[in-house]
């Protein structure tokens, strides 16, 4: 008998050719650019000025934006095989890069006029400016809607915000920023909007650049807002308005972030693979002891189930409308999806660290600063409290 040719159709549950060859690719980019980039990033919190740039050039940016406005009118869940290939090579540049491409882009092309996506699209997706979201503020942490104290006052043509924002990825280097602020702060969350701000606004500056223990290239910052003059045309959607904003947001965010943990649980999988064949103990390769193998059979297992909850997750938000999320089990699967894959990513890394032996606690490894990131992804964009929270209060409802 003749062999038949397989199509996507045969494997349901993998990516089809269009799908894989975006990952390779982007892979690829990552492994020749980003990836050398890494290593200081790491040790000084250096931020590369011209990456930014590079990575437009690429057509790395504006995945989910219409050509019309500079993007490439492609789709969410190319965009989270973009960042999972990305954090394979430089987790922190693929954070930053998260921060910049859905918090930021996808979220002003979401949901701003046509006269803001004009103004600010362009730039963003060129990589020519840099974007971030400024949302939570200090003391607030996981009740950042409920405890936000920063203020909105019209003032004729203008808004001024006073406030602070806090642990904002890109605050530090950002050009425009998607800033949320109380405009009736009687009413609570349904007393919300949102502002595009950019950095040269008067009344606007960065307090400080925050030092972390992981993800350390990233800048990470305290923003501050003090008489910040905004205009109004500069505010997003209608005013009181931007819980909804707010809360297809952060769906959306967390569907983006599972695949960063997927790509770094995928390259601490290879290392330790690589590593066990080659460090010798007793005479022979330390691969060839069943407790090593044990540990890395439980790497793959963990990796291909992120995988599949992460797939399933972006195909579920990959068309959501605009306004949605933030409610019934989308709103679940997404925290699901964040909360397990960082979880696991926990559980990968702890495992290589320990296949690598006095290796894995050397800071200067790879390993050493993969596993020093995975904190990070089990509290930002909600911690896994809160994703359980919200799994639970829809599985009840």
């Amino acid at each position: 008998m003749g062999q038949t040719a397989t199509t996507d159709a045969d494997h349901p549950f993998d990516l089809d050719a269009d799908q894989r060859a975006m990952l390779d690719e982007a892979d690829r980019f990552a492994r020749n650019e980003l990836y050398p980039l890494a290593a200081r990033m790491d040790d000084e919190e250096w931020w590369p000025e011209d990456v930014f740039r590079t990575i437009g050039e690429a057509g790395y940016f504006g995945l989910t934006v219409p050509e019309e406005y500079g993007g490439q009118g492609l789709d969410l869940f190319t965009s989270g095989l973009v960042g999972q290939a990305f954090a394979r090579w430089n987790y922190a540049l693929a954070l930053s890069w998260v921060a910049h491409e859905n918090l930021c882009l996808n979220n002003i092309y979401r949901n701003a006029s046509e006269a803001q996506r004009a103004r600010y699209l362009p730039g963003l997706c060129s990589g020519e400016k840099i974007g971030a979201l400024g949302l939570t503020e200090p003391g607030a942490g996981s009740d950042a809607l409920g405890s936000m104290r920063t203020t909105a006052r019209r003032e004729g043509d203008v808004y001024l915000l006073n406030g602070r924002k806090i642990y904002i990825t890109n605050g530090p280097v950002a050009d425009v920023l998607l800033v949320y602020a109380k405009t009736a702060p009687e009413q609570g969350p349904h007393g919300i909007s949102a502002f595009i701000v950019e950095k040269d606004f008067p009344g606007f500056s960065v307090a400080q650049k925050l030092v972390k223990m992981g993800f350390r290239g990233s800048q990470t910052g305290e923003l501050v807002f003090d008489d910040c003059a905004v205009p109004v045309e500069n505010r997003v959607g209608e005013e009181n308005g931007g819980v909804a904003v707010v809360m297809s947001g952060l769906d959306l965010e967390r569907a983006v972030i599972s695949p960063l943990c997927v790509g770094m649980a995928e390259r601490a999988l290879e290392l330790s693979i690589e590593y066990a064949k080659t460090r010798e103990q007793f005479g022979r390769p330390i691969a060839s002891f069943q407790m090593v193998q044990s540990k890395l059979a439980d790497m793959y297992v963990w990796v291909e189930t992120m995988k599949a909850l992460n797939f399933k997750t972006l195909a579920e938000v990959n068309h959501l409308e605009v306004g949605g999320g933030g409610r019934g089990m989308i709103h679940a699967n997404t925290a699901a999806s964040v909360m397990y894959c960082a979880n696991m990513l926990n559980r990968v890394l702890d495992e290589g660290v320990q296949v690598h032996g006095g290796l894995g606690y050397i800071w200067e490894s790879e390993i050493n600063r993969l596993f020093r990131g995975t904190k990070l992804l089990e509290i930002g964009a909600g911690t896994t409290e809160v994703r359980k929270m919200i799994i639970s209060q829809e599985l009840l409802k």
